[in-house]
């Protein structure tokens, strides 16, 4: 049925269930999240088996890769990462994937080498063993060495009926493809000609086999090739084995397909007479190309039903059912089997589940429902669905639904009854199901708890599409952290990227630590920003932080962390870099590295697991331009309003920040460029060359107070004040040389250094460490006076500031940074 390959003397050590039987193994089916097709070398199609040649498909929450033409056929298995309001289960089970092992995998069991196409890998703890091994290894997973890390799926409850898995898991559909049924359709027919029309032999014809109405509305169709003179049963038989059915092939017929075979039953029987009459039962070449999969007709079935999430100790029970079974009277019959006689029909429903690789479907049938019509319902519209459809008892306690819907972009500083307002305005909510849980003033944001599904939905899609004061409005679906379920020992890893910093590398990132962590841990900063991760772990008693970007996403997250601190349990998480960016100073000063060049993302983790808590100070740069900014209309200008900017690295002024500023106009204009650290340094260069000639004297121009003393500034061009010991990509500006004037740098003694350049050469002598910057002062409290507009730039984010006053203070708190520990980790 698969293609599934094995040496006989192998054969004994096969564990691994067919496709087509694999949906029936499965304990409670999770969908698949599949990201936009792409190209992925040296992995095999986990349906079919074969190698992915091709754009395929990869699931972004566990390590399931399949033809884009196969995907219909993907067993809905994939990891479960939250409770969605049925399940209660605190102990959790390795979670089983097959193949695309590398070759250096060695086998937990026997300690041998794994690294196969069927070797096995648990999707949680990553321990791997050999198909004929694993059934060895104690089934309760423990989550492996990341385990203090991992926020447990048990804590985290989520209602995600009608959300797709992209939606719960905030992973960004402008980078998917739109990977809907249409595409699926290109994808099945192509597809499967590729495997096909291989066979050049005369003798041999293509048909096209649709397995039922849905198949042939969408033009779905599977090519078999069969002898041009073959029995109905190959041909039957070969059309089942396409859909991945290994039921008795004397149970279904072929019909031929015709528009009018899909109005009037009757067909059926009509073409079988005219058929046996011409052709006694053997294909001809008259054959018309294309048929489609029927079902014959039966008065009684035998139907499993499955008790799923009543404590019991089975997996499901078979029950036989004839024409004039209902739903009720299968409840009837199931409760005794389940030992729950004694209780009332009414506190049960059997709830028909579909299996869909991409969704998974959820209908409660009536009372009066017959099961037998059901299933012949099921079957003409798709033979290959009901391979995929289950029916499940559940009992009828009222399950609260309660979603959380982050909604971002509001206008900042409003009350709660006006936010609420704008939302009846914009999105007309009902207000009856709908109420603003929380409320973020400073960032215009609020947390909207629906207790509807399909509310949720239609407040989900239309935010994407509703602009306040012309700013778009975001909406991210919030899981419900149980923070008193977490373990004691655990402290879960807050993990945010920025998939735009340096050299695009964050799309991967995303990627793997989905898969090694909790997806619901892991946040996309191009999608809300901070606020959402934030808000999702307000009640977890400790955890740690996670960014991946540059050094101004580090001070994003840093600003964001300040600003909700005193709404967080913990209030002073520890926050680790994984550098992505162009300079990455930051990183550098705390170990971390120059920059991310692709290391396993799990020996990252594992890092951040073993690394030291260091203190580090924050500044607060106040800019008050006194006078009106330029280009004001009527001619009636007003000064621009103070803005307040934090800062952790440094803060130039001349020359640094106008080199700055021409590379952010460069990147500007083509950003598509930018996607390599070599490349941005070589723009750098160039913008730096151009200024070699340019004399300013930016001495002349502003006047330096600190601690309120005067400072007399030498004649320099560029004034710059630094925190950390690294500035311009690792560049040492304040030199290691003892002076008697100053105390030692460090990123927590409350102190900034300032020191000056003299322009483009000097700056390149430091850069290269022939030279040092020249040391001018060292304080907690700095007043500049600019006396006339001035290139300015903190952490790397350029701007020209017009005349005035720029007052530098600390801020607030001291943040907790983990700095990487400098022992090498135990093997």
């Amino acid at each position: 049925v698969c293609n599934f390959m094995s040496h006989e003397k192998c054969l004994k050590n096969v564990k691994i269930p067919c496709s087509c039987i694999a949906p029936s193994l499965v304990r409670v089916p999770v969908a698949h999240c599949f990201g936009p097709p792409g190209h992925y070398k040296r992995k095999f199609c986990t349906v079919c088996r074969k190698s992915l040649e091709s754009p395929a498909l990869r699931c972004e929450v566990c390590e399931l890769h399949v033809h884009t033409d196969c995907i219909l056929f993907a067993c809905s298995d994939c990891r479960q990462c939250h409770q969605d309001g049925h399940q209660d289960h605190d102990t959790y089970h390795h979670h089983w994937r097959e193949g695309n092992l590398s070759s250096s995998a060695r086998c937990e069991v026997c300690k041998k080498t794994c690294g196969s196409s069927s070797g096995m890998r648990c999707e949680w703890c990553g321990i791997l063993a050999h198909a004929a091994c694993y059934i060895i290894v104690t089934p309760e997973c423990t989550f492996g060495r990341l385990r203090n890390m991992i926020l447990p799926p048990s804590c985290v409850q989520l209602f995600s009926r009608n959300f797709s898995k992209l939606h719960c898991f905030r992973i960004s559909e402008n980078l998917q493809t739109e990977a809907d049924e249409d595409d699926d359709v290109d994808g099945l027919t192509q597809g499967s000609a590729k495997d096909v029309q291989i066979s050049t032999d005369s003798s041999k014809q293509i048909l096209k086999i649709f397995d039922g109405n849905d198949a042939v509305k969408r033009n779905q169709f599977r090519l078999i090739s069969v002898p041009r003179i073959a029995k109905n049963e190959e041909v039957v038989e070969a059309a089942l084995r396409a859909y991945y059915i290994n039921d008795d092939q004397q149970e279904y017929e072929l019909q031929t397909f015709t528009q009018q075979a899909l109005l009037s039953d009757d067909v059926i029987n009509r073409n079988d007479a005219a058929e046996d009459s011409n052709l006694g039962s053997v294909f001809r070449e008259s054959i018309p190309e294309a048929w489609i999969i029927r079902a014959k007709p039966k008065d009684e079935e035998v139907i499993r039903i499955y008790p799923a999430w009543l404590k019991v100790g089975m997996a499901y029970i078979s029950l036989r059912i004839n024409k004039d079974s209902t739903t009720q009277t299968v409840i009837k019959e199931v409760l005794p089997l389940l030992g729950r006689q004694t209780e009332s029909l009414q506190n049960f429903k059997l709830v028909e589940v579909l299996m869909g690789s991409k969704q998974v479907q959820r209908m409660v049938l009536d009372n009066q429902e017959l099961i037998l019509n059901r299933l012949k319902d099921i079957r003409k519209t798709s033979i290959r669905q009901m391979n995929q459809t289950r029916f499940y008892i559940v009992e009828n306690n009222k399950s609260i639904v309660r979603v959380n819907l982050f909604v971002g972009g509001l206008p900042p500083q409003l009350s709660p009854e006006e936010y609420t307002n704008i939302l009846k305005d914009e999105l007309t909510i009902k207000t009856n199901v709908v109420s603003v849980s929380h409320v973020y003033q400073a960032q215009g944001a609020v947390v909207l708890e629906i207790s509807c599904f399909s509310e949720a939905e239609r407040i989900y899609m239309l935010v994407k599409d509703t602009t306040v004061n012309d700013k778009p409005l975001n909406a991210v679906v919030i899981p419900d952290v149980m923070a008193s379920k977490i373990p004691q020992n655990c402290c879960p890893l807050l993990v945010f990227v920025n998939p735009k910093s340096g050299g695009l590398k964050g799309r991967d990132l995303l990627y793997h630590f989905r898969k090694l962590l909790n997806p619901h841990q892991v946040f996309e900063l191009t999608n809300g920003g901070p606020l959402p991760g934030f808000h999702t772990f307000s009640k977890v008693p400790s955890f740690r932080v996670l960014v991946c970007g540059g050094d101004g996403t580090v001070g994003w997250v840093l600003g964001a962390l300040e600003e909700i601190r005193h709404k967080l349990v913990c209030s002073e998480p520890s926050v680790a870099i994984l550098p992505l960016g162009t300079g990455n100073d930051l990183g550098r000063v705390l170990r971390w590295g120059a920059g991310y060049s692709g290391e396993d993302p799990y020996s990252i983790l594992v890092s951040v697991d073993e690394a030291d808590d260091v203190l580090m100070d924050r500044w607060t740069i106040l800019l008050d331009a006194e006078e009106p900014a330029e280009g004001a209309e009527n001619g009636i200008a007003e000064p621009e309003p103070p803005k307040i900017v934090q800062m952790n690295n440094y803060c130039g002024l001349g020359i640094d920040a106008e080199l700055s500023l021409d590379f952010h106009h460069a990147r500007e204009e083509e950003p598509g460029k930018f996607n390599s650290r070599f490349h941005n340094k070589g723009v750098y260069v160039k913008v730096g060359l151009q200024k070699i000639s340019h004399t300013r004297n930016l001495h002349k121009d502003i006047k330096l107070q600190v601690d309120q003393h005067e400072v007399e500034l030498p004649s320099i061009e560029g004034l710059i004040f630094i925190n950390i010991p690294s500035w311009g990509s690792g560049a040492d500006l304040w030199g290691s040389e003892s002076d008697n004037r100053f105390e030692k740098p460090r990123i927590d003694d409350g102190l900034l250094e300032v020191v000056g350049v003299t322009g483009v050469v000097h700056m390149g002598q430091v850069q290269g460490g022939f030279r040092s910057g020249i040391r001018i002062a060292q304080g907690s409290y700095f007043r500049v006076t600019l006396l006339k507009p001035i290139p300015v730039q903190v952490d790397g984010e350029p701007w020209i500031q017009a005349p005035g006053q720029i007052i530098i203070s600390a801020a607030g708190p001291k943040v907790h940074m983990l700095k990487k520990s400098k022992q090498k980790q135990k093997k």
